[in-house]
Parts: C-alpha cells; structure tokens; sequence
C-alpha cells in the first residue's frame, strides 16, 4: 500500500459512521503490512541496535515500578482541576498532568447549561430521524457536528479560556520562530454520544488516535522528528509536549475514516451529564510518556518464552529482533485505522490494571487527554442513566490547522460531516440546522474561521507568523 494522499490533496470520505475507524468495531481484516514496513523499521534503528536494546530494558523496569502505582491507586493518579482557580492549578499540577497526559477541568460550563446541551441534541435528533448513528438500530454515537448545542458549546467562552490555558501551560516550542499561536484556540467539529444503559455495543477497547503506521513512517510523524530520540535509544529524552516537532508531521496517510489530519494538542469531552466508572465513560493509560516509547519500541523485540510462562515480561525473555530477523509487523497497527492496542500484543503495559476510569464527572466538566494517549470506554454501561459528551479537542493556530479549517468551514456551511470525518449528505437536510451566523461572539468566530484573527500582545516572532498565514489561508 502507497501513501496516496496528503493533507493538502485528498478524496471525499466514504459515507459512515464511527466503527470505520476501527478494525475491531467495523470486522474488517487486518492483512499482514507490506515488505516496506520492515524496512522502515530497519532504517529507524539503524547504527543504534545496541543503544536501542539497552533502552528497551530501562523502559521496561520503569514501566513495571509506574504500573504497580497506577494498579494501586487507580482514577485517583487522574490530576483534577478547578476552571474557576485554572491558572493557578495549571501552575500547581503542571508535571503531574504532564506525566498523565489527561486531566479533568471541572465547572467550565455551568451545570444547567450543560444539561440542556443533551435535551437539545435529543430535540435536533427527534426532529430528523434520518440522522446518522451508531449502532443505526440502537443509537449511541451521532453522526452530527452542526447542531445548536455543539456550536454553543465549541463558541463557549469558558472553553475557549480553557484550551488558551491548557496550551499555553503545557506545551511548548524549543523555537520563537516556530510558526504556532496558542493564543487562538480553533474549532474541531466532532461527534457526540448520548450512551445508553446497558449498551455493550460501543465497546471500544485501548487505543490511540492520530493515525497508527504513521507513527513509524518517514512521511509521517518522521516528517518532524516527533519520537526521534525513541528510536535512536535515549527514550527518556522523548518530549511529549514539544509542539514544535509536530507541525509538520502528517497523521493521517491513507485518509482513513477517522484519521484526524487537524493537529489536536487534546482530545476532549465536555460532559452533558453525571458518569461515573462502568458508567459508559472514558478509561486511560495515564503514562503518556513510557506509553508511548513502548508502543513505539514494542515491533522491535519479541518474547523467547510462550504468554504465561513463567518469567514471560522479564527483559531477558524479550529478544531484538534486528537485521534479517526483522519483520514487517507494527503491533495493532493497520493503514487507514487507530492504532489499536490489547494485552496479547503489548503485554508490559498490563492493560486490564493501567487503563482506569476517569473520575466522576457531572455535567460541564470537561475532560482532555494528550494526543498520544492510550484510551477506551467502558465495554457495558452498566449505569442507570445516559452517559453524555460533547467530543470537543484543543487545537492551535498552525498553517497545517488553518488549511483544514477552510474545508470545515465550507462544511459547515453545506451541513456536511466535517473533513476529517466519513462523507454523505450528514445534515445537508436537516430541520433547524443552525449556520455560520448562529456564532455571534467573536472569539468563537475566529476559532470557526469565520472572523479575523488578532494579535493579543506578547506572542513571539513564529505566533504572529502563524497568525498571519491563517489569516491569509482563510481569506479573512
């Protein structure tokens, strides 16, 4: 398979829903990856074999001492925020959301409001039973991104203020000149979930987003170097939160059915209602870091003894498999789908103890994850009442980010799935769809790009550069 497509040239996705973008939701087969991969691979670690192999052992007994606190103290390790003392908890908890990659903010939108987000998607819906789901015959996940309640939310001051602070205390670029505005929040379109009790159908289990082999390919996030230091043997040095190495990478190769091509610094949630675990919620990995080095450094080794034998995760059973032993294999990874992840493939991650349960939330608390960050949700939802969310992710100013904003804003405006997202005539025809002057406030128009943007004071040489190009790219 060639990687056909870029950002800048693509096709129409195919009509559909969310299991595309899974292998596991949508029955697909996962063929073996072509020849080139192992190539690729060999030409990653090439000249640091060695190097890497001693890295594999050191990550593997960090992982094992970081697992067992995670398995111990569960949601809790889970960094919980205040938005109405923010900047301050952001300054307080910034290494420990640092060393998660998840948070929850709670109170960004107050409770009422929040609540009503639900009753008028269930409204919007009502009013066109044509709508998009899945599963079609028991809906759980909609296929709607213009409604009210979504464009309320997305516009949301509070939110807004959130992402700026989010981004701005916690990523970071080596670089004045890199072309990258935090200052300017822009919108993602995406889904929403009303999950009902008892529903085992949206049983998504441990995976990551932004495209998968990607990971691993020149062209992709090799484009910036992104996990350099990963696969040349010094994973310590690997810095999740260096936005830098991102802006040019591409995620998104074989335009996959979810595959995100806007670079979200987190993805998000905004809760509609009260969920707690096996409540239909969020679960995560919250080691964004040694995750990530693993899964990256996970196609290089293989066990000597059988799972389950005695001794199976100590770094003696685990072989490099480098040179002519190399295979083309990339665990969990499939062209055109997430990077999917389960304890036969990944077994020191110890899944079914590492991945947890966010914390309660109610309704206008809103909860992120780092781009990299393993996630799930709850394989039944074993609640008495809905689970609820708004799908909403924190996304810079950046060249690549205001190109895919000009396709979503033409979206918007013909009531199509945004670009990102399967194709079809989404809500084209939909009664009471909102358009471009629903958005009055003008923060939430510029995050639209609908409005100018504007310099804020301060921003160094490569923000206001960014700034500038969006403003031009977006014909404003």
């Amino acid at each position: 398979m060639s990687t056909t497509t870029t950002t800048q040239t693509r096709q129409a996705k195919k009509e559909g829903d969310i299991s595309s973008v899974f292998v596991s939701l949508s029955g697909a087969d996962r063929p073996p990856l072509p020849d080139r991969f192992r190539a690729i691979k060999n030409s990653l670690i090439s000249g640091n074999e060695e190097k890497v192999i001693a890295s594999w052992n050191r990550l593997l007994k960090q992982l094992l001492s970081e697992n067992e606190i995670i398995a111990r103290h569960g949601s809790s390790v889970i960094p919980t925020l205040e938005f109405a003392n923010l900047e301050s908890e952001l300054e307080r908890l910034r290494s420990e959301i640092k060393k998660r990659g998840v948070a929850v903010i709670r109170g960004v939108v107050p409770e009422a409001e929040a609540r009503a987000y639900k009753s008028e998607v269930e409204e919007y819906v009502k009013k066109n039973p044509t709508t998009r789901a899945f599963p079609q015959n028991s809906p759980q996940v909609y296929e709607l991104y213009w409604s009210e309640p979504q464009l309320k939310a997305r516009a949301h001051p509070n939110l807004l203020a959130t992402q700026k602070l989010l981004m701005e205390s916690l990523w970071h670029t080596p670089s004045p000149d890199a072309v990258i505005s935090t200052s300017h929040p822009l919108s993602y379109s995406d889904r929403v979930r009303i999950r009902q009790p008892g529903d085992a159908t949206f049983a998504l289990g441990p995976h990551i987003d932004g495209g998968s082999v990607e990971r691993w390919e020149p062209e992709g996030y090799g484009k910036g170097g992104v996990y350099d230091s990963v696969f040349s043997g010094n994973w310590e040095k690997y810095d999740p939160w260096n936005a830098e190495t991102r802006l040019p990478a591409e995620m998104d190769l074989y335009n996959g059915a979810g595959a995100c091509t806007m670079f979200r610094m987190f993805q998000g949630w905004l809760s509609m209602s009260v969920c707690g675990a096996r409540q239909g919620t969020l679960l995560v990995n919250p080691l964004v870091k040694l995750a990530t080095a693993y899964v990256l450094l996970r196609p290089f080794f293989r066990p000597l003894k059988e799972e389950k034998s005695e001794g199976f995760l100590a770094p003696e059973n685990w072989i490099f498999t480098g040179g002519g032993d190399m295979t083309s294999e990339l665990q969990g990874a499939t062209p055109g789908h997430a990077q999917e992840l389960n304890d036969a493939l990944h077994p020191h991650l110890d899944l079914d103890n590492t991945v947890v349960h966010m914390p309660e939330v109610r309704p206008g608390d809103f909860v992120v994850w780092h781009c990299d960050t393993i996630h799930a949700v709850d394989k039944v939802h074993t609640g008495t009442s809905d689970s609820s969310v708004l799908y909403i992710p924190v996304c810079p100013t950046t060249e690549t980010n205001a190109k895919y904003l000009v396709r979503q804003r033409e979206a918007f405006k013909n009531g199509r799935p945004g670009p990102d997202f399967p194709g079809g005539k989404g809500e084209s025809e939909h009664v009471d769809r909102p358009g471009p002057d629903f958005i009055q406030a003008t923060a939430g128009r510029q995050a639209a790009g609908l409005e100018r943007l504007a310099l804020v004071g301060g921003e160094h040489a490569g923000a206001r550069a960014a700034i500038d190009i969006a403003n031009e790219i977006l014909g404003l």
